[in-house]
């Protein structure tokens, strides 16, 4: 996951407290009076990471800028930049352009003309961002200060003030803040987190709440759509600053591997099917819906606002991407440009969620909806009770029962599915289900379903099942020689005996993305053999022994507590590389492995 940081330009407070994957470098040669001193800027970045260009940076991206403060320069000419490559990124949606490895830039300076001979400073102020393919640093600012002489001499040919284009833009003034840039990534970040797997279970759930709300309620649909998307945006971020207070930078994956709240999550899921089967209502009760009326005969939104509480918990685990380096700043007393982040993040996060919720009453004006939308419900129904069994097995893995395994789970899905398509037939009725009329349609459905069972079970069988299914799974060892340590002061002594680098993996026992890297990634026998070049370290940071001291390592070393997150390391404990969250590019994670083999 990336982009969630673009364009915090004032934010050097807090990207001052990450561990910096650009180095920068200043200098300038003596020259004589007359001459153009040129400024060399070199960068150094770190593998996969990049600098964006100076000039034409399309909207998203914060372009790199030089900023000279002397009161010994007249003017600054157009800066001198290698060419920059040019790639779609799918974070930002258009073409970017940026510098990778070791850039180098120029600046040309004409100094004032009644300099004297002697030794000068210069500061150079240098606003850049840095990203990888999966997420971005704040825009930092920093100050590099290079010294020189002036000297008599003869004017050099190649430093004449001709030489150098100084009518084109000046860099002479202090770059605007980006906030325009701010918001629509900060927004491009939370569209993308829709794609996490903790999301769609919420789909079902809303859709069929907001129908069967429809159907009882006289109350304003967009109403009710607003309230619903503005109590998550406020939910998300009310719980992300109380977790960090109260928890640290650590609180959203203290949150999702909580197995009170898991079992919470999946008892409410149970109560919505159960109501969506038609074994009761829900309701409110009388003192809270009183509380709530806004008008006679039209309900309250107590019960939405709870649905968006239900969003916020069961999301959670899936964007600690995004969460994880906004939450140790403001663990670390950052507060106003988190709190803004946080805002801006789940008002896009929850935007989708509005037309979902709006969705219904429509459906419900449909002629003749009864018979079928109550079938539609039912249906919703059976989807909540199999995303129950997701939170169930995160609480399972967490109090270490061992009920709800892999194999189960699949099992319990395929029964449900199956149960769905009987449904879908006739075969199962419910008792507000009106009489089942044969069509294509309708069969189709069935089919679909009783297919989707089949292909479930046979998961426990040998059949290989989608790494999307996998990861709402509990964790399940793929086959692989690799050797993997828990311990990493024992990881370290094997390095050094072995003469290699360390792999470490921060995981997480209800992490679903960590699940899907390890179906998906790892199990890929090129991976596995790059992998298999390392000592590998897992180190869980939710739950198991030690979790509480690995997670702070994890905070302390690294400034983030996102899950999974992969670090290399040489056996003298310097940092190679790091590569942050989930990918599903196998060749960028190729490259990030190739990193440590190679340094």
């Amino acid at each position: 996951m990336k982009n969630f940081f673009l364009t915090l330009s004032f934010l050097s407070i807090i990207s001052a407290q990450f561990s910096d994957p650009a180095k920068f470098s200043v200098n300038i040669d003596d020259v004589n009076q007359g001459e153009v001193a040129i400024v060399d800027v070199s960068a150094e970045l770190d593998f996969s990471w990049r600098i964006y260009a100076i000039y034409n940076v399309p909207e998203g991206p914060s372009p790199t800028k030089f900023i000279i403060e002397s009161d010994i320069v007249n003017s600054s000419g157009r800066v001198i930049e290698p060419e920059p490559i040019e790639k779609f990124d799918e974070g930002f949606g258009n073409i970017t352009k940026y510098h990778e490895g070791t850039p180098q830039f120029s600046i040309p300076l004409q100094l004032r003309d009644d300099l004297p001979n002697g030794n000068y400073e210069i500061d150079v102020v240098i606003d850049y961002q840095v990203c990888n393919i999966s997420f971005c640093y704040p825009p930092n600012q920093i100050i590099k200060t290079a010294t020189f002489e002036v000297k008599s001499g003869p004017i050099r040919s190649n430093f004449l003030f001709e030489n150098f284009d100084f009518d084109k833009e000046s860099i002479l003034s202090i770059a605007d803040n980006n906030i325009s840039s701010f918001l629509v990534l900060a927004m491009s970040m939370g569209f993308l987190a829709l794609l996490t797997p903790c999301v769609f279970p919420m789909i079902p759930i809303t859709i069929s709440f907001f129908m069967h709300r429809s159907e009882n309620s006289n109350a304003s649909p967009v109403k009710s759509a607003s309230v619903y998307m503005l109590g998550i945006v406020l939910t998300f971020t009310f719980l992300g600053m109380m977790l960090a207070i109260l928890l640290g930078a650590s609180g959203a994956n203290q949150l999702a591997a909580n197995p009170i709240v898991n079992m919470f999550i999946a008892f409410l899921f149970i109560y919505f099917a159960l109501s969506l089967f038609g074994f009761y209502e829900i309701e409110i009760p009388e003192s809270l819906r009183r509380l709530s009326l806004q008008k006679e005969n039209s309900e309250g939104y107590t019960g939405i606002l709870f649905m968006a509480l239900t969003f916020t918990l069961t999301s959670f685990t899936c964007t600690v991407q995004f969460m994880g380096l906004i939450l140790v700043a403001a663990s670390q007393g950052e507060w106003f440009w988190p709190i803004i982040g946080m805002l801006i993040f789940s008002l896009a996060f929850a935007s989708p969620f509005f037309f979902l919720a709006l969705f219904p009453h429509y459906l419900t004006k449909l002629p003749q909806s009864g018979g079928w939308l109550n079938s539609v419900k039912v249906v919703m129904g059976f989807l909540e009770l199999a995303a129950a069994f997701k939170f169930i097995s995160n609480t399972d893995l967490v109090w270490n029962w061992n009920i709800f395994t892999y194999e189960v789970v699949l099992y319990l899905w395929a029964l449900i599915m199956l149960l769905t398509g009987l449904y879908i037939f006739g075969l199962i009725k419910f008792k507000n289900d009106s009489p089942v009329a044969f069509s294509v349609q309708r069969s189709l459905f069935g089919l679909a379903f009783i297919f989707f069972a089949t292909y479930l079970a046979a998961g426990n069988h040998g059949y290989d099942i989608n790494g999307n299914i996998k990861s709402y799974l509990p964790p399940k060892k793929y086959q692989s020689n690799l050797i993997w340590n828990n311990n990493l002061e024992d990881a370290f002594v094997i390095a050094k005996e072995q003469n290699k680098h360390i792999f470490i993996d921060f995981t997480g026992v209800t992490c679903t993305n960590c699940r899907w890297m390890e179906t998906n990634i790892f199990s890929i026998n090129s991976v596995e053999d790059l992998m298999s070049k390392y000592v590998l370290v897992s180190l869980y940071t939710d739950a198991g022994e030690g979790y509480l001291q690995k997670r702070q390592y994890q905070i302390n070393r690294f400034k983030t507590a996102a899950l999974p997150y992969y670090v290399i390391l040489d056996n003298n404990d310097k940092v190679v590389s790091e590569f942050p969250g989930l990918t599903r590019n196998v060749e960028d994670f190729k490259e990030f492995l190739k990193t440590g083999l190679n340094n």
